[in-house]
């Protein structure tokens, strides 16, 4: 296997880090450590979607464009600019000329096809958002520094998923393709052309990205490098930032961030996202294929404890957080009200109740477990059992691939990867993602026609009608019990200027605007 000299391998071979590698770096004054509870098994944009790989695309690889603030905003990166036709089939981006690979070579439209056909091979990662979009002949590139994207059905979001389809270095990537496209290479190196490159990493421990000598990259922060943490620990994040190990923490649960509240030299951030909490009813199998069972489950549920137990969290109001586009203020939801729900148990397969439902959570989880525990008591009041499993997550990934293996209700945290409804609404909704995580076994072909007419609808007035019908009959069907529209909780020193909250991606921070003062 080729590598290319600014790539690490993994083993003996690179320079160990070292345990206290993170504590030296945070006194100097151009190095930013960050804690994260997340570790990195790869390095290949391609095969993942997770928040490590998220991080990797925002500041080791580049896209098209990127989104930015809140709410948020798409801006230029790879591209300066691009145009639509008026049937929204026909999108044009001019590449910015001075952009090049961390290999010094230029960032061509050739590499911008490459990697989406790459991405459509390996069908992993962020594929699903362009599978039925763009097609294998959509993508032409009548010179070096333009992209003309063809597709094969107007889509309204397509300007917001590409943040996340990110351009790799194709020449650097064939030089090493081996049998699997490259994918074993990506595992140790990186392809990019972000303002910040890899230098030595320590797997389960910690990474060092460093920013690039000569990197193209307009304007940005003063940082030199960044050590990416791995922190488990909610407690051991919180000291870190308390003793000015590290600028920044991403994985903060409620009583640390009560702790460190009010600590001198830090500063607490604390902003609604776009990530909901869902507790996901099998209508295809057992008790909860009765639509009034899962009514009388959603009326009998004890919102008010669940907001205790939530915090700085909000409490959704149907299937799309607070803030996103689409979002009806005025959809009626489910609340407690314990003669409506013995009444619609009353019309359902099980009028006295007597049955036990399973229900699943995410083993790490604590906020999961008490919201099992609030709900296995709302329950007793209807003659209910809730039988709670604590799961880990890639066995409930499995789990649900079938109705029948499926739990009756599965915990499920949802979070946006693109700004737009489409994003929620199909992948968490639309029939033709069962057996997935996001939508084990719902399936409603009046919601699956409005998703579709919604993805693409290009008259913003008509999408807004669209996704309050969406909404309207989602609620109605009650796949889900509605839990909480997730804040999201971070804390780093009040010497780190440059940062913006950005509701999408937000647990994945882009270091590039920050500065340590």
């Amino acid at each position: 296997m080729k590598l290319n000299r600014r790539n690490v391998l993994l083993g003996s071979t690179a320079l160990a880090l070292g345990s206290m590698i993170a504590p030296a770096f945070a006194q100097n004054n151009q190095v930013f450590v960050l804690a994260s509870v997340n570790d990195m098994v790869h390095f290949d944009p391609h095969i993942g979607s997770d928040i490590q790989t998220t991080f990797l695309m925002r500041n080791v690889y580049d896209a098209l464009v990127s989104v930015e603030s809140n709410p948020p905003v798409i801006k230029p990166r790879l591209a300066t600019e691009w145009t639509t036709s008026d049937d929204g089939l026909t999108y044009t981006f001019k590449l910015d000329a001075s952009a090049k690979f961390h290999d010094g070579t230029p960032v061509t439209s050739a590499d911008v096809k490459y990697s989406f056909e790459r991405l459509a091979r390996i069908g992993r990662g962020n594929s699903w958002m362009v599978a039925g979009i763009v097609g294998p002949d959509g993508i032409d590139t009548p010179d070096d520094h333009t992209v003309v994207f063809t597709l094969m059905t107007p889509f309204a979001a397509f300007i917001q998923l590409l943040p996340w389809l990110v351009v790799v270095n194709s020449a650097l990537v064939e030089a090493n393709i081996g049998d699997d496209d490259g994918q074993t290479f990506l595992r140790a190196g990186v392809a990019g052309s972000g303002p910040f490159e890899l230098a030595r990493f320590e797997p389960g421990s910690q990474f060092l990205f460093q920013r690039v000598a000569d990197d193209w990259h307009k304007g940005g922060g003063n940082l030199s490098a960044i050590v990416y943490k791995v922190t488990r620990e909610s407690a051991t994040q919180r000291l870190m930032i308390e003793r000015g190990e590290a600028h920044f923490a991403t994985n903060l649960g409620l009583t640390d961030v009560k702790a460190i509240d009010g600590k001198p030299g830090v500063d607490l951030v604390i902003e609604r996202d776009f990530t909901t909490f869902l507790m996901r009813m099998n209508p295809k199998h057992g008790p909860l294929a009765d639509v009034n069972m899962r009514k009388a489950l959603s009326y009998a549920l004890d919102y008010d404890a669940m907001k205790d137990v939530g915090g700085y969290h909000g409490m959704l109001s149907g299937p799309l957080p607070e803030g996103i586009f689409g979002f009806n203020p005025d959809q009626e939801v489910y609340r407690k009200d314990m003669a409506k729900a013995r009444e619609h148990l009353a019309m359902s397969s099980n009028p006295e109740g007597g049955v036990t439902i399973v229900m699943t959570y995410t083993d790490t989880s604590e906020l999961q477990r008490q919201c099992a525990l609030i709900l296995a008591d709302s329950l007793r009041e209807l003659n209910i059992e809730l039988d709670i499993r604590p799961t880990r997550w890639a066995d409930l990934v499995e789990m649900v691939k079938t109705p029948e293996t499926s739990p009756d209700i599965a915990s499920i945290n949802q979070g946006a990867s693109y700004a737009d409804p489409d994003n929620m609404s199909y992948a968490a909704y639309h029939s033709s993602r069962n057996g997935q995580w996001q939508n084990p076994n719902y399936e409603n072909l009046a919601v699956d026609n409005l998703i579709q007419e919604g993805r693409a609808q290009l008259d913003t007035d008509t999408r807004l009608a669209i996704y309050s019908e969406f909404q309207r009959l989602v609620v109605e069907d009650a796949p889900d019990l509605f839990g909480f529209n997730y804040s999201q909780m971070f804390a780093m020193r009040d010497n780190v200027s440059g940062y913006e909250f950005c509701p999408v991606g937000s647990a994945s921070i882009d270091c590039f605007p920050l500065s340590i003062n």
